[in-house]
């Protein structure tokens, strides 16, 4: 039974990279029925040299809000490719606050990098409102700074400020 399971999400997964569009977004919409079951799957498409495999697999991904896919859609904010990068921010608003641990990591880690400054710029943006808003307008002034000399610590800040007052 598992073993038929994984070998229709592989077709499905296949399937994302069709230029038949009605293929394509039936196969999406298929493995987002399947929820968390298709994840590793869809994370694994992100990586994919297929620029409309990666693009599906971030569609799908923001519409399972997956927590565990959060790492690798932090990872796609530095894809080749824009709208990728802008699926994979949109699927990290989706996530709220079970985002902010990779999302944070990966701005202490890669600081220098613009593509993921500017999509973490996106995502903070969206999610600074009510009791987030403290937490996240330094990190979003940081990520507006172009010195990214500072932003590791403030991101380490927000992150171990979230984590005391059990927000994550």
């Amino acid at each position: 039974m598992q073993q038929d399971m994984s070998a229709t999400i592989k077709t499905l997964i296949t399937a994302l990279s069709s230029f038949n569009d009605f293929s394509r977004v039936e196969a999406r919409k298929a493995l987002e029925s399947m929820g968390s079951q298709a994840v590793p799957y869809l994370i694994e498409a992100l990586k994919h040299p297929d620029y409309l495999r990666r693009w599906e697999a971030a569609k799908a991904l923001g519409e399972i809000k997956d927590p565990k896919a959060a790492p690798a859609l932090v990872e796609a904010l530095e894809d080749d490719k824009f709208d990728v990068r802008w699926l994979a921010a949109n699927a990290l608003i989706e996530m709220n606050v079970k985002a902010l641990r990779p999302l944070f990591k990966a701005l202490i880690e890669h600081a220098d990098s613009i593509l993921l400054r500017q999509g973490a710029h996106h995502v903070l943006h969206d999610l600074a409102k009510g009791e987030l808003r403290t937490y996240l307008v330094p990190v979003l002034i940081d990520l507006e700074n172009l010195d990214s000399a500072h932003l590791p610590t403030e991101a380490s800040y927000a992150l171990e400020s979230l984590e005391k007052a059990k927000i994550l």
